[in-house]
């Protein structure tokens, strides 16, 4: 089970005006679960993408990429899971094209008004007929309310399902955030397998998006891994449908914009945090904080090699404070000119390393007290200036081995 995350109450998931989904059972993989999901917007509404550094990347994703630079305005977006529809070539392509091309004609729109997304296994062809055959029943199941049966309709290995909700204000009206994410393996997002959709009826200027999306990303689902590897098919896209009654939003620095970035943030924060806190086989959601770093690049070089590396996750797992791991982690990120003897380690309130070495009043049990808890924080200060950087990640366990081992069972 995931760390400290339940699934959401369906009431508190807000209704974003301009948005309802829809889910149903194709048999994309196995039956009797529900694997095909479709997200409808109503005319106006504005959408931005970020996706996958893979080069690699899945059909899916490269259609979105051009659906999104055609510019004709998405109005509904499929999801299916059982299939990542990545490795398969032209065909893959074709093949995301006919799922477009099939709801566009329900829904009397032209396909580059359709955005696909697929996650599961890679490598295999798309069922296409069965997801074509789906759309009906997804269809006929839309609903503003639903976020939380399409949270569920998206998960793979997600052992909960993962959505959220928060109010912010915009220039004294106030606005609905609502978003979900799927993703427990293959986690290390560079915009995880990881699908994230957030939406709000905020009025912003449709060539705000991309970078929306950006910003966004960038302080949330980019900030997480569970297992370093970065997915074929990773995508997160921001819809804004315009349906708040505030001036609309022209600039992103401006106070309206940042009001907009908060809120969205929050939500999308949430979600990527519960992905680490669902990766697969996790025990512990663990904080990585590196401070006084020159910049914030070096920064999140060291936090990643920490939350990267095996030898700490599996020593988080065990509970043990073999904290030298921690600081071979570090020793190794790639910083030439480190300086060694101005490091300092803190494992949530206990100071382990001062100088370089070991703190004088630091004890191994302080360390095991604090190796035993499901939250916890690492924080590291590189002694070489003032900028700071975050990441979250998870220990890594036997379960881990056994759910990927077991994937294609």
């Amino acid at each position: 089970m995931a760390v400290n995350w339940t699934p959401p109450d369906p009431q508190s998931l807000l209704p974003v005006p301009g948005v309802a989904l829809g889910v149903a059972e194709a048999g994309v993989r196995k039956p009797n679960r529900l694997d095909l999901t479709v997200l409808l917007l109503e005319p106006g509404a504005a959408v931005g993408g970020v996706f996958t550094r893979n080069r690699y990347c899945a059909a899916p994703v490269q259609v979105c990429r051009e659906h999104l630079a055609a510019g004709v305005g998405i109005r509904a977006l499929v999801i299916n899971t059982g299939c990542a529809n990545a490795g398969t070539g032209e065909q893959g392509l074709a093949d995301a094209r006919a799922v477009c091309d099939a709801l566009a004609q329900h829904l009397g729109l032209a396909p580059q008004q359709i955005l696909p997304f697929s996650t599961g296994v890679i490598m295999e062809p798309l069922p296409v007929e069965r997801i074509v055959a789906g759309l009906p029943a997804a269809l006929a199941d839309a609903a503003p309310d639903h976020w939380l049966r399409a949270a569920e309709g998206i998960m793979t290995t997600d052992t909960v399902p993962k959505a959220a909700s928060a109010r912010t204000a915009i220039d004294g009206v106030w606005v609905t955030v609502t978003g979900m994410a799927k993703g427990a393996g293959m986690i290390r997002p560079n915009m995880a397998t990881m699908l994230g959709f957030v939406a709000t009826d905020a009025r912003v200027a449709p060539a705000l998006l991309p970078e929306l999306a950006r910003r966004v990303a960038d302080a949330s689902f980019n900030r997480i891994t569970v297992d370093g590897d970065t997915s074929t098919n990773d995508s997160f896209i921001v819809i804004a449908t315009g349906r708040a009654a505030h001036a609309p939003i022209e600039a992103l620095d401006s106070p309206a914009g940042q009001a907009l970035l908060a809120g969205l943030t929050a939500v999308a924060r949430t979600l990527a945090h519960a992905i680490v806190r669902d990766g697969e086989g996790a025990t512990k959601f663990i904080t990585v904080r590196v401070e006084g770093g020159r910049d914030a690049g070096e920064c999140l070089k060291v936090a990643y090699a920490i939350a990267h590396s095996p030898l700490v996750k599996t020593a988080f797992f065990a509970s043990d404070p073999n904290l030298g791991r921690i600081l071979a982690a570090v020793g190794y990120a790639g910083i030439d000119d480190l300086d060694q003897g101005r490091i300092e380690l803190y494992l949530d309130d206990v100071h382990v390393v001062t100088r370089g070495g070991r703190h004088p009043a630091y004890r191994e049990e302080d360390g095991a007290r604090v190796m035993k808890r499901s939250e916890i924080t690492v924080r590291v200060d590189l002694g070489r200036g003032t900028a700071a950087e975050t990441v979250w990640t998870c220990d890594l366990s036997h379960d881990y081995v056994r759910i990927n081992a077991d994937y294609r069972s």
